[in-house]
């Protein structure tokens, strides 16, 4: 418990003094766990990304920020049409959740592209959070339930992707929180921007429902 505690404490640590860095850990040959701001060698490691991206950026001008128009796109296009979703807020969702890191891992414990948290795993099936498709369809598959559950209300869909539906039906709407509030804003402007761009040839953007 010690050690767990003080590893927990070494992490914060780290994160804290390096918030806008990419941290990485992977447990090497000797089975020692490794944390370095240097990407590792996917040959040869399985890591994960504990550094700072998508939801903790700061100072990042969401109007300007480049677009990830092609990554993903095969995943994203079969989860969207499968689930009806808008694959330009899929789209939009992944960039400010992960910056399209597939190894992502937040300070909460929220995984992958979509950042899925290990209730929503459970919840749509999820085998390998880092897996792309796999966690691209759960993520899709919640955004199409959410989209339900809340009349196509895209600002509350939104906001309950971060903050969680009950947060946001205790609220009536999106709830007070700074966090949830700014990540309804970059992630409406990013969908705009994404809706307006072709994400991968022959692949056309169908537009979401305007936010009220």
């Amino acid at each position: 418990m010690r050690k767990s505690t003080l590893l927990l404490g070494l992490i914060a640590l780290l994160l804290s003094g390096l918030a806008d860095a990419q941290i990485y850990t992977y447990v090497d040959e000797n089975g020692i766990t490794v944390f370095t701001d240097r990407k590792p060698d996917a040959n040869r490691y399985r890591f994960h990304n504990l550094g700072c991206y998508g939801t903790c950026r700061r100072g990042v001008d969401w109007e300007r920020t480049p677009l990830k128009k092609g990554e993903f796109a095969a995943e994203i296009q079969a989860a969207s049409e499968i689930f009806g979703v808008d694959p330009s807020l899929v789209r939009a969702i992944m960039h400010a959740e992960s910056w399209f890191q597939r190894e992502a891992v937040s300070h909460a414990g929220a995984q992958g592209l979509m950042q899925l948290m290990p209730g929503t795993q459970q919840r749509f099936g999820v085998r390998d959070p880092f897996d792309p498709l796999d966690n691209i369809t759960a993520g899709v598959a919640y955004l199409a339930w959410l989209t339900g559950e809340f009349d196509g209300d895209m600002t509350r869909v939104i906001a309950a992707y971060n903050a969680g539906e009950n947060a946001v039906k205790r609220h009536g709407g999106v709830p007070p929180f700074d966090e949830t509030r700014e990540y309804v804003r970059r992630v409406n402007i990013l969908h705009r921007r994404y809706r307006s761009q072709t994400i991968a040839p022959g692949v056309s953007i169908q537009a979401a429902s305007a936010p009220p």
